[in-house]
């Protein structure tokens, strides 16, 4: 499989998880606006575990301060997306509240010297993919 394939794949996979672990369908999301994000880290060569511990250490609790909230985050076990993947899921209860959300995140002072000090030694991630989606009615993982 090729690690585009993969990577779509992982991403299907994290979205039936939302669906599971929420129990809610299409219908009730279009009704509250409750919406999950996808995200995906591919980490600098090297850098994984210190993107790892730095989520582990730090931005969870700075994701909980500003009402982001953890649905999952994910390690692919297969190579090559094993040695530099992290996939996690956020929900809000808006796509404004997760731009809101953030805006507040990234201005935070925590944050800035949280990221500044993980990356004395150089950046931790080189891509992130985001993709924003609601359960559907029809997820067998409810």
């Amino acid at each position: 499989m090729s690690r585009k394939h993969s990577v779509s794949l992982l991403g299907i996979l994290a979205a039936g998880a939302i669906g599971y672990w929420l129990g809610k369908t299409t219908t009730a999301h279009a009704a509250t606006g409750r919406v999950f994000e996808i995200r995906t880290y591919t980490a600098e060569p090297g850098k994984l575990d210190a993107l790892h511990a730095r989520f582990r250490d730090h931005t969870l609790a700075i994701f909980k301060k500003h009402n982001m909230t953890s649905v999952g985050y994910f390690a692919p076990t297969d190579e090559p997306l094993s040695k530099n993947t992290l996939t996690y899921i956020l929900a809000f209860p808006s796509r404004d509240a997760a731009k809101k959300s953030w805006d507040e995140f990234r201005a935070d002072p925590e944050w800035q010297k949280v990221q500044k000090d993980s990356e004395v030694n150089g950046k931790l991630v080189t891509k992130v993919d985001s993709v924003f989606a609601e359960a559907t009615d029809y997820s067998p993982l409810k």
